[in-house]
């Protein structure tokens, strides 16, 4: 293979059989039950980084089930988004994902920075109940269970929470180990249509795991619970600040391999 086709080729891993295909990335018949609730202010100052800012002391818990999407097929997700500003302009900050499928976590890492991680998250519906559980390995880690179809939700907040823009820490170490990468990236949903949208009272269950650490953003108490299902397409991102630029001189040097001497 020549140098020019591997350039040509190489817009992701592995170099001759990528785990996803090009984007762009639609999604049909997404389900989402979030639950709001309310944690500690001491709890978000230890995640979520600066340059954004936290808003009030919520966290959003999302559930959500995608059984069609272009490129990366039908699996489901479950993590925590943390409303936060960004120079004034209000987003989610997105602190955990846990998914079951291999193209999504591969993509999402390489192309965006989504904190994703291997695990089993489903969504059933039982009776007058949507359920919600995360299980990391045998462990059961997540429970959220909501009314099923209480009161129909407001369309048009449904509809502005999610065109709001979505932050994340994108990190990719150097072949030494130093960071190579690491930039704030914000990211937009785009082309939704929404179907359905509901809410009902709601409850949730975080509990301790050390490779899904979901329960260090602990639930005070339930702020609001929607379900909806929505067909949108996942745009790709824009690095908003650079981490790696605010070193000084002296810590670049330091993190960078020595040049090949010819």
């Amino acid at each position: 293979m020549e140098i020019a086709d591997v350039l040509k080729r190489a817009y992701a891993m592995p170099l001759t059989n990528p785990s996803f295909p090009p984007g762009p990335y639609r999604f049909f018949d997404r389900e989402y039950v979030i639950i709001t609730y309310r944690t500690t202010r001491e709890a978000l100052e230890a995640v979520v980084p600066a340059p954004l800012e936290i808003d009030e002391p919520l966290v959003k818990y999302e559930f959500i089930r995608m059984p069609d999407s272009t490129g990366f097929g039908d699996y489901t997700e479950t993590g925590q988004v943390i409303p936060v500003r960004y120079k004034g302009q209000h987003g989610g900050y997105v602190h955990s994902m846990y998914l079951d499928d291999d193209a999504p976590i591969a993509g999402g890492r390489e192309l965006w920075g989504f904190p994703k991680k291997l695990a089993n998250p489903k969504i059933v519906h039982e009776g007058e109940v949507i359920v919600g559980t995360l299980h990391y390995g045998s462990v059961l880690c997540a429970t959220g269970t909501m009314g099923y179809k209480h009161r129909e939700a407001d369309h048009d907040s449904v509809l502005a929470s999610l065109a709001a823009p979505n932050f994340l820490v994108k990190i990719i170490p150097h072949v030494d180990g130093t960071p190579r990468i690491c930039e704030l990236v914000r990211y937009y949903l785009t082309d939704i249509t929404l179907k359905e949208a509901w809410t009902a009272p709601a409850a949730l269950d975080l509990r301790p795991h050390v490779m899904a650490d979901v329960a260090k953003l602990p639930v005070l108490d339930i702020v609001s619970a929607v379900h909806f299902t929505a067909d949108l397409t996942l745009g790709l991102g824009e690095v908003v600040h650079d981490y790696l630029a605010d070193r000084n001189p002296s810590e670049t040097s330091a993190t960078q391999p020595e040049k090949i001497r010819a």
